[in-house]
């Protein structure tokens, strides 16, 4: 006959497992309030999609070019705020400047792909490099 664990061990067990509980949440919580760094990044915005099997996340991605003819660096990037989502996706194909927060260490994806989470975005111009934008006498 299989013996029953005694009350003050199942009280243990379960007060363990509720302080893990409470240090995840805490380790989390630091890790989406607290950033590593911060920054900007401008490029062509290539990519903006809503992606994931459980906890969907919008992720993005520009092409970085720091000159004419050299091969573009991406940067992968995730947003959180609608209103962002909003004005990206009416951005799609044009120069966007982003500013971001990097945070290190989120224990899941369910908050983002990323470590980098866009908090404002400027739009450029449509065509940046438009003949009627060239300057006279050319």
């Amino acid at each position: 006959m299989p013996k029953m664990m005694p009350k003050r061990a199942a009280a243990i067990l379960l007060s363990a497992i509720a302080a893990v509980l409470v240090l995840f949440a805490l380790y989390t919580w630091f890790t989406l309030t607290w950033s590593y760094s911060e920054g900007e990044r401008a490029g062509y915005l290539q990519k903006f999609s809503r992606k994931g099997w459980l906890c969907k996340t919008w992720e993005g991605e520009i092409l970085l070019s720091s000159m004419p003819g050299a091969i573009p660096e991406r940067f992968a990037f995730t947003v959180r705020d609608e209103g962002l989502v909003q004005k990206l996706q009416s951005a799609m194909g044009q120069r966007v400047q982003i500013s971001y927060e990097q945070h290190k260490g989120v224990p899941t994806s369910c908050f983002g792909e990323t470590e980098y989470f866009v908090e404002s975005v400027m739009t450029g111009p449509k065509n940046p490099v438009s003949p009627s934008d060239a300057p006279a006498g050319m």
